[in-house]
């Protein structure tokens, strides 16, 4: 069965992207031992990958641009793009105004389960 995840850390604007990554992973590992494949942005090519295939045994697929200037629609790139739109429509979500870390992951995830639970009625 195919299942896709989104997983989020919120980290301060110092941490590279790669670094970020271990945090991601590290969280993840405990809740979800079976992850097969990770899609991650070009920001994350290079010691990343190694270190994930390393430490974690999942592959990491890197979502490269082929053009800089033209439109192209990225396999499995968009599905975070389309969430950080849906995100960017809650006022307190649209600009940084969290001071602390743990605050700005807890206004994601009431977020999304506010969308979750508009879909969940609807239905």
């Amino acid at each position: 069965m195919l299942g896709l995840i989104l997983a989020l850390v919120v980290h301060p604007a110092d941490i590279q992207d790669r670094d970020g990554g271990k945090l991601l992973m590290n969280r993840l590992g405990r809740r979800f031992g079976r992850l097969k494949l990770i899609f991650a942005d070009g920001g994350y090519a290079g010691r990343f990958v190694d270190w994930t295939a390393g430490w974690y045994g999942g592959v990491v697929e890197i979502v490269k641009r082929i053009a800089v200037h033209t439109f192209q629609v990225l396999p499995k790139r968009w599905i975070v793009e389309r969430t950080f739109s849906w995100l960017g429509r809650y006022r307190r979500l649209s600009k940084d105004y969290e001071t602390l870390i743990e605050c700005s992951e807890a206004m994601i995830h009431i977020a999304m389960i506010n969308l979750m639970v508009h879909r969940l009625s609807r239905g």
